[in-house]
């Protein structure tokens, strides 16, 4: 409760006024004993028929009134409880946002969904229904034990006699509830994962015929999860058994030992009627309190797995929710030099910011001494990078070599911060990326990766994601139009799209899965250049392209990578001789840096990588 209080409390006020109406109208259906009381011992009693009609409308007014409290509770709580759940689910996808690339790389999506999802409804009914009933029927159990005892104390206490057993046996079982619902709620994270997997992987599972053993799997969770449920249901008929078996064998008593008193002339019959009546009247509160802490549980678990996300550091700035990625334009008066230039032609007169970027020194991109391993690497285990030392000028296009597994991907994924360097540092014109919030530095670089993802959006959303404005919902602005369709001609992608049913405005689906992987490919490097950035980091970016469109895109690439400072990932010649210098990546380190001739010449292992001849790079290794 005190970790939903910063959720519950913008709505506290309808809340407690919601549980002071609960309240009320649960202490109006114990009046209703008091009424039979002086039904049966004064109107009955003297045979008036006028009084019997007189306590019967009080009855009825009695039983609207409490109907009434009860719906305006429920009026009181739909609209807030609404919001509070929708402001929880808010904060967890900001916070997912937020957090650390690491992190996603070791929990499953299907968790996170369910947490989501599953856990944020079993919380907004807590709030809805469980919460407000324990105060409520609490009460109600309190006011009518008081009432028990001044009608007829020695019947009272035969009433509160299975008190202790039930708090302790309980206890016992709701211990165990709980643990049962922490397992099933994690198991349905588990298939949520499965069944996410199943529907993206779809034309994997059909393509290997695999859809039988994926059919044998989804069904041995839900059989966990079955079985999970089926102990909760015995947990739960145990403290429904307990509940209701005690508390009837107390009133079969005092209904045994009242009639006697009342056969002695101890007790009048109204006495009598009303102590029984009170007495049902408690049944359901009391009768609730299994399945309400029950429901109680499940709430306290899906609390826990919704705060063990939104427990987890967060990065240490706020650009990071803000751009995660995505560039939302130079921060702190960052701008491109060739924005600068396009603002001149257009006459406009450059500002203090632009006069400030002129005046930076232009030192392009360095690693110094960087070093990385990953979070959940073994703690003896060798870096990932080890003493990486590169410097790329600016204006420079550096490719990147080196075998699978040699950390390249990982040492580009550095410079947009994904990651940042357990050792040594990497800086952007001379200053240190470290220093950079993470909204300014994923101003100053746009990324390709090698595996392009797109979004179940339009051709232009996907692209101009990367874009320094964000586009408006009524459509890209003038300028955003020209640069997107500037960078779908640079990644040879503007005829595939003119060829889509509406064109830019075409939607592409989850995934991109309704493009092939060339066409994702350069919808990807378009998204990369579409900002003009100040640094390029493209990973492998024309690996799914053909003969022919990779020539054409190279030759649009040259003109652009010609006004960046680019680091580019290359797996083959054609790409290489994109770049101005090349840098090999082999066990961690750049063991050396220079031409593609030079090092086809002097170095036997980048000839090997460039050959392309089988076994020949396990031949060098072996030297």
């Amino acid at each position: 409760m005190l970790r939903l209080w910063p959720f519950v409390r913008p709505v506290r006020a309808r809340l407690f006024t919601a549980a002071f109406v609960a309240v009320v109208a649960s202490c109006l259906g114990l009046v209703i004993p008091l009424v039979l009381k002086w039904l049966v011992d004064g109107p009955v009693a003297v045979r008036d028929p006028g009084e019997v009609w007189l306590g019967g409308g009080c009855l009825l007014l009695l039983g609207v009134a409490e109907a009434g409290l009860f719906g305006l509770r429920r009026w009181l709580v739909a609209r807030p409880l609404a919001s509070v759940e929708a402001a929880m689910r808010e904060a967890l996808y900001h916070h997912l946002q937020r957090l650390p690339v690491a992190f996603h790389d070791r929990w499953a999506s299907g968790q996170l969904l369910s947490r989501a999802t599953t856990d944020l409804t079993l919380l907004r009914l807590f709030l809805a229904f469980p919460l407000t009933f324990l105060l409520v029927n609490g009460t109600t159990i309190v006011v009518g034990c008081v009432l028990l005892m001044v009608q007829r104390w020695s019947l009272g206490l035969v009433l509160l006699g299975p008190l202790l057993p039930l708090m302790v046996m309980c206890s016992v079982l709701e211990s165990r509830y709980a643990l049962a619902a922490r397992r099933a709620q994690d198991q349905l994270g588990d298939l949520t994962t499965v069944v996410e997997e199943s529907v993206l992987g779809i034309r994997i599972i059909k393509g290997f015929g695999r859809h039988r053993s994926q059919a044998r799997a989804f069904e041995r969770l839900t059989r966990q999860i079955r079985t999970t449920e089926l102990h909760k249901a015995r947990l739960l008929a145990w403290i429904w058994g307990v509940i209701t078996l005690l508390p009837e064998l107390a009133i079969a008593t005092a209904l045994v030992l009242g009639t006697l008193q009342v056969a002695d002339g101890a007790l009048s019959p109204g006495t009598l009627v009303a102590f029984l009546s009170t007495a049902l009247a408690l049944r359901w509160p009391v009768d609730s309190i299994g399945f309400l802490l029950a429901m109680s549980n499940e709430a306290a678990t899906a609390t826990d797995r919704y705060f063990e996300v939104l427990d987890v550091p967060a990065v240490d700035d706020e650009g990071a929710a803000g751009g995660n990625g995505v560039r939302n334009g130079p921060a702190n008066g960052t701008a491109d030099a060739g924005e600068a230039g396009e603002a001149g032609e257009a006459g406009e007169a450059p500002d203090a910011a632009d006069t400030c970027e002129r005046e930076r020194p232009v030192d392009g991109l360095r690693f110094e001494g960087v070093e990385f391993s990953y979070p959940d690497a073994p703690a003896d285990g060798p870096p990932t990078l080890r003493g990486v030392d590169l410097h790329i000028r600016s204006g420079e296009t550096m490719a990147l070599v080196g075998a699978t597994g040699s950390g390249k991907t990982t040492l580009t994924a550095l410079v947009p911060r994904l990651y940042d360097p357990t050792a040594g540092r990497i800086t952007l014109d001379g200053r240190d990326l470290a220093t950079l919030e993470r909204e300014e530095a994923r101003a100053l670089v746009s990324v390709a990766f090698e595996e392009p993802t797109l979004f179940s959006a339009t051709v232009a959303d996907n692209v101009l994601m990367a874009h320094p404005g964000a586009p408006a919902p009524s459509g890209a602005t003038d300028s955003q139009e020209a640069d997107l369709l500037r960078a779908l001609e640079v990644a040879q992608a503007d005829g595939f799209v003119r060829a889509l049913p509406q064109g830019t405005t075409t939607q592409v689906g989850e995934q991109g899965l309704s493009l092939s992987g060339g066409q994702r490919q350069r919808l990807a490097l378009a998204r990369a250049v579409v900002g003009r950035p100040r640094f390029l980091i493209l990973d492998d970016p024309l690996s799914a392209l053909d003969v022919h469109t990779e020539a054409l895109v190279e030759a649009a690439l040259r003109r652009v990578l010609a006004t960046t400072t680019a680091l580019v990932v290359a797996h083959r010649p054609s790409t290489v001789l994109l770049a101005d210098r090349v840098a090999l990546l082999s066990g961690g380190r750049i063991t050396a840096v220079g031409t593609h001739h030079e090092l086809l010449r002097d170095n036997a292992e980048y000839a090997a990588l460039m050959s392309g001849e089988p076994g020949r790079q396990d031949r060098e290794d072996a030297r």
